[in-house]
């Protein structure tokens, strides 16, 4: 039996406001959690994302906004390139090397891969019915392949150029 469009439309929402809702937490707990934002540029900057604090600002600008996006069904496979990009960044930087499991030591890849793949399957669905995308009369440009390349393509390749121009894991080991 194949999913309706109800049943699409359902999904959409489910997943838009849990994925936006987990991008929201992980930004504000960067911007005032624990060790703030001056926290957080340090932690990058412990990683190899230099200047840290412009990492930080970015990458909690992007989890807030993009989250925000999400729920309200705004750009919805643009919302999700932003889900894509910091949570690909976190998986290079931060987890791959530490295996799949969340449990392990260090945090594994699990989590960040699988709101990687989610928000890949949001551009795709698009927004759904209850979604200012719907309102707005931009979901039938911005669902299907279109978003999902628009999701996966820009998350990804904007994840490759912040890498490729900011991270410099080898310094680590030349300053200690």
């Amino acid at each position: 039996m194949a999913v309706d469009a109800a049943g699409a439309d359902i999904a959409s929402l489910v997943l838009r406001i849990s994925v936006g809702g987990t991008l929201i937490a992980h930004g504000w707990n960067h911007a005032f959690g624990g060790g703030k934002i001056e926290g957080t540029a340090g932690w990058f900057e412990s990683m190899g994302l230099r200047p840290g604090r412009l990492h930080a600002l970015m990458a909690t600008g992007t989890e807030l906004g993009a989250g925000l996006l999400l729920i309200l069904g705004l750009l919805t496979p643009v919302a999700a390139a932003g889900a894509v990009g910091t949570m690909a960044v976190a998986l290079i930087t931060a987890h791959l090397r530490n295996g799949f499991f969340i449990f392990r030591p260090g945090q594994g890849y699990e989590y960040v891969v699988m709101i990687i793949l989610v928000a890949c399957g949001l551009g795709a669905l698009g927004g759904g019915t209850v979604s200012l995308d719907r309102a707005l009369t931009m979901s039938d440009d911005l669902s299907g392949w279109t978003g999902l390349i628009i999701a996966a393509g820009t998350g990804i390749l904007g994840a490759a150029l912040l890498l490729a121009a900011f991270w410099r894991p080898g310094r680590l080991a030349e300053q200690r």
